[in-house]
């Protein structure tokens, strides 16, 4: 393929000089003249492990065909000249923490001066890190602006968010943990699909506003991990224990510690665990004077999810409404520190009819471990219980959906159009054909 690539930085430069390694043929596009100059003297403009060897032997070395690798300042040639094109310039913040785009605004600007003296289809892709809706807004209107073309019609778009890390970028292009392809029309991510054709990792095909988001819950993941382990390892100094040891033992745990499992978006946590635990060990690191941010900000963002659900039912109008699941995660009948709880304590003062499902609680309710906190501490809810999940139908007006119970795929189907569900877990994988009632917490 003939790839053109805009922005010689560490992104632009690596993946300029990795496409040419496999054997596209790439231009190099730069403001600079001394990135330019660099390169097509087979010398890297930046430190980075490797790539000064690639950059010699797809610019010089007899090992490729002359040309796999060249450089140039004009946009115009290259876009002419090429079949796709990168943008991989730079997106900097400004000093309120957005993001200056102004890079990315010229170069779509040039690359649209280029498209406008095609005929054939060319496709522009988005490397650079982005806010949602920036490709949208910044990207297809300059190009569409300068090119007096149409999106879709004489030129395609992608989003592909790059996973470099800096000292290992050359690796990491070569074994990405994945390849997030933002498509605007099947043209263009087939075209894209092409030119990673030597990648051996998942591929995942998605909308440009999910690939942008992509790149962001990524890098905020692992700026929390890093955090997270810090905090840890303070606590553990002040205390006398080698956070080392806790972590590398922490880090075996690949079921829940290293996995999907609680990443996924839904209602607040609860039980007998995870509240107790935070709260002994931010205790704990205060008694120390040890300031742990992050850690004591999870109650309270917590505390957030559960209010947010009930302003959005109160908002809502309804005064009848059904909750299904009451134990702080299907399965159970422990109630100790259930959201569900909270939430419907809140609603019953909130002046609002209630009626709830738990099938596990209402046993527990005559025989089981958690009937004498049943009795003393929620006699108020356990009257509000009924044992048929059809009561709840007929009764709601509004219908909260708090865990996963077997009963769900039943409310899901016979809840008529007119009445509301509000949905606390995602209970569905897809949500076609939902009734237009539906909605979700996160989604």
């Amino acid at each position: 393929m003939k790839i053109s690539v805009f922005g010689l930085g560490y992104v632009g430069c690596v993946s300029a000089a990795c496409l040419a390694k496999v054997g596209h043929d790439v231009i190099g596009v730069d403001v600079s003249p001394v990135k330019v100059s660099l390169i097509n003297e087979g010398k890297s403009p930046i430190v980075e492990r490797d790539i000064g060897e690639i950059i010699y032997d797809v610019v010089r070395s007899d090992k490729y065909a002359p040309g796999k690798l060249l450089a140039t300042t004009d946009p115009g040639e290259a876009v002419r000249d090429t079949e796709l094109s990168l943008i991989c310039v730079g997106t900097p913040s400004n000093e309120n923490g957005s993001l200056k785009l102004d890079y990315v605004r010229r170069c779509a600007n040039d690359i649209g001066l280029g498209i406008a003296q095609k005929t054939d289809y060319h496709v522009v892709v988005a490397r650079s890190t982005m806010l949602p809706g920036s490709v949208e807004d910044v990207i297809i209107k300059e190009l569409e602006a300068a090119s007096g073309k149409q999106i879709g019609i004489d030129f395609g778009v992608a989003m592909n968010p790059e996973f470099l890390r800096e000292s290992t970028s050359v690796y990491d292009f070569f074994n990405p943990p994945m390849t997030v392809i933002g498509q605007y029309d099947e043209k263009s991510g087939e075209l894209l699909k092409k030119m990673y054709h030597f990648l051996n990792a998942p591929l995942e095909i998605t909308d440009i506003k999910t690939a942008e988001m992509m790149k962001y819950a990524c890098n905020c993941f692992h700026a929390a991990k890093v955090t997270f382990a810090n905090e840890i390892g303070s606590v553990c100094k002040s205390i006398g224990v080698d956070s080392h040891k806790v972590m590398d033992i922490f880090c075996l745990d690949d079921k829940l510690n290293l996995s999907s499992y609680y990443l996924k978006p839904g209602f607040a946590f609860g039980g007998s665990c995870l509240p107790k635990d935070l709260r002994a060990l931010n205790y704990q690191a205060k008694s120390n004077d040890i300031d742990v941010p992050l850690l004591k900000s999870i109650l309270a963002s917590n505390k957030i999810q559960i209010e947010s659900v009930i302003e959005k039912i109160v908002r809502s109008g309804v005064k009848k409404v059904g909750v299904v699941g009451l134990s702080f995660k299907a399965g159970t009948d422990d109630l100790r520190e259930s959201p569900l709880v909270i939430l419907v304590e809140a609603l019953i003062g909130k002046g609002l009819d209630i009626e709830i499902f738990d099938r596990n609680v209402s046993l527990a309710r005559l025989t089981g471990a958690n009937k004498d906190y049943i009795d003393k501490e929620i006699p108020h809810i356990s009257t509000l219980l009924t044992d048929k999940i059809d009561d709840i139908i007929q009764h709601a007006d509004l219908i909260v959906i708090g865990n996963k119970a077997e009963e769900v795929a039943h409310v899901l189907k016979n809840v008529p159009d007119k009445k509301k569900i509000f949905d606390l877990v995602r209970v569905a994988d897809s949500l076609d054909g939902l009734s237009s009632g539906y909605e979700g917490i996160c989604w």
